[in-house]
């Protein structure tokens, strides 16, 4: 049983990372399963820390986009949106050249909160970074609750 109340449309989200972050630094939405949701991201100099490594902030932009995402395909819309309470990675390899892949797994599907587990890896499959995103799931017409 697939845990997305909005089945994922890859050219759809794809266009939304137009005049954002995303269309910036490359990020791309690859494909869905039941479970779910990947993306990848350009490893080059919009991306690179002066050292030539991929910016860990870049990493971590990656994971906030496709958790973020994966949220919002996961709740009614019409009632709710959601909103990144915290997200934290663990810089496991550098890379240099390619693209950096991503897959997120809820975690905890809440009324209130969700939990993704964000896996990052290069080229090769090897992982370099893991991440874990707390979205709220905050209803409309309601501010986002104070850090």
């Amino acid at each position: 049983m697939s845990l997305w109340r909005q089945a994922p449309d890859l050219d759809a989200l794809n266009a939304l990372q137009k005049h954002t972050i995303g269309e910036l630094l490359g990020i791309r939405f690859e494909s869905f399963d039941d479970d779910s949701l990947s993306a990848s991201m350009a490893v080059d100099a919009r991306t690179h820390q002066p050292y030539g490594l991929l910016h860990g902030g870049a990493s971590v932009v990656l994971a906030e986009t496709l958790g973020s995402t994966a949220s919002y395909l996961c709740i009614d819309s019409s009632r709710f949106y959601g909103v990144g309470l915290e997200v934290n990675a663990n810089h496991l390899r550098g890379l240099r050249t390619g693209r950096v892949h991503a897959v997120a797994r809820p975690v905890h599907l809440g009324r209130t909160t969700h939990v993704w587990d964000i896996r990052l890896s290069g080229d090769d499959g090897k992982p370099s970074c893991i991440s874990r995103l707390t979205m709220a799931i905050v209803p409309l017409g309601e501010q986002p609750p104070k850090a």
